[in-house]
Order: structure tokens, then sequence, then C-alpha cells
């Protein structure tokens, strides 16, 4: 989790010949306000293996209170895992994504409710044609709250589902982020046939049972809107 906290009269303290910084003076106040409730905000990592993370990545941008999301290599034993190396299915990664995201606009749990609604959990070691075992569905905790929270969003699933969840829980290792041509790829290759034929339906599902949760600009993009 990253916390960075700045008090307000402390930000003004830099600045001791600017009166218009003066907490209540006016001028530049709501400004600075604005600027210290920002950088009082945290943010938390969450990591999710659901099939090619070309697929994950693409749905989980959208979410509004997700800063960022980077694809890549977790769950193995080799070191510097490359993108070759990691499809032999020897090296024992996944392929994965790193979710940055604010707690206090989406939560954890609603990010396993996009997460599980977004890949079959019930396949093992294999997602729609990606088979093998960096295409499990697996979730990687980074706290004993994420864990517990994980675990028990999917009892409540194999109370409901025919099949059982197969989705590995396990605690974060190393995380290595992915090479260039892999970020990005749903946005920098839209109409490659993978991404018409495989992310595009994924998306459409995000659009028609997650609306509420869609950055304001995938709003206006979704087909609903």
């Amino acid at each position: 989790m990253v916390l960075l906290r700045v008090s307000e009269a402390r930000l003004v303290s830099a600045f001791p010949a600017s009166p218009a910084l003066t907490p209540g003076s006016g001028g530049h106040s709501a400004e600075l306000r604005h600027i210290v409730a920002g950088m009082e905000r945290h943010t938390e990592i969450a990591v999710f293996a659901g099939g090619c993370f070309w697929c994950t990545e693409a749905v989980f941008e959208r979410l509004k209170g997700v800063t960022s999301v980077m694809p890549g290599y977790t769950g193995g034993v080799v070191p510097n895992p490359r993108y070759e190396q990691v499809c032999t299915g020897r090296t024992g990664h996944a392929e994965s994504i790193r979710v940055e995201f604010d707690p206090a606009e989406i939560s954890y749990n609603d990010l396993l409710s996009v997460f599980f609604a977004t890949h079959d959990p019930t396949s093992l070691n294999r997602q729609g044609a990606d088979v093998g075992t960096e295409y499990r569905s697996a979730i990687f905790y980074t706290t004993a709250e994420q864990k517990r929270t994980a675990e028990d969003y999917i009892g409540k699933l194999n109370e409901q589902l025919p099949l059982k969840v197969v989705t590995e829980v396990a605690p974060l290792g190393e995380f290595y982020e992915a090479e260039d041509y892999h970020q990005q790829y749903y946005g920098n290759n839209a109409f490659a046939p993978y991404c018409q034929f495989v992310i595009e339906p994924k998306l459409q599902k995000l659009y028609k049972n997650f609306g509420g949760m869609l950055k304001q600009a995938d709003k206006a993009a979704s087909p609903s809107e």
C-alpha cells in the first residue's frame, strides 16, 4: 500500500511569502485544499491472473478508481522471465496484471466481481484457446485482508456454480513487468483478430454488467450510452 499525507499547514509553510496561499485567505486556498486532498489519497495493489493479460489489462483499465494496470509475470521460479520462456509453461509464471487502485473509489471486492465475471474461474490452466499453466486463474494477494476477501468470495461462488472454482489464491512474490509491446495491447491493436474476437466480447460484458463502475470516458464509449 502506498500512503502519502501532507498537512495543509506544512504545504503553506513552503511558501511563506505567498499570503494568497494561506488557508482561509481566499485566492488559491481552494486550489491548495484540492492539492492536499489529492496527496492524502492512498492506493493499494491487487494482482490477478485470468488468461491472457491482453484481456485483463483491457478490462481493468476501464474501471473508475483504477489508476494503473501493468501486465507482467508472477507465480514462477525463474527470475526475469521473457515472454517466450513463460509461454513454454516451464517457468511456473502466470500472465498477470498488477492493478493499482484507490479503495475510496473502488473496493477490492468490486475488483473481484469484475475479475470473476470476465473469465472462467472453473477452467483449469485454460481460457478459451489459450492453454497452459501460464493462463491459469489466480489471485496473488498483497495483504491478509485481500486473502480473506478472495477466499470468502470463492466460497460463495462455489455455492452457486455447477463446477468448482479452480482459482489459485497465493501470496504475491516477485512481479516482473511484461515487455513493452504487451503493454496497452488492446489500445494499440484494437482491430487485430485476437482483440476483436477475444477481448471485445469481454469488454461488451463489462459494459453491460458493470456500467456503473466504468470511468467516464468508457461510459460514454459503451454501447448502452
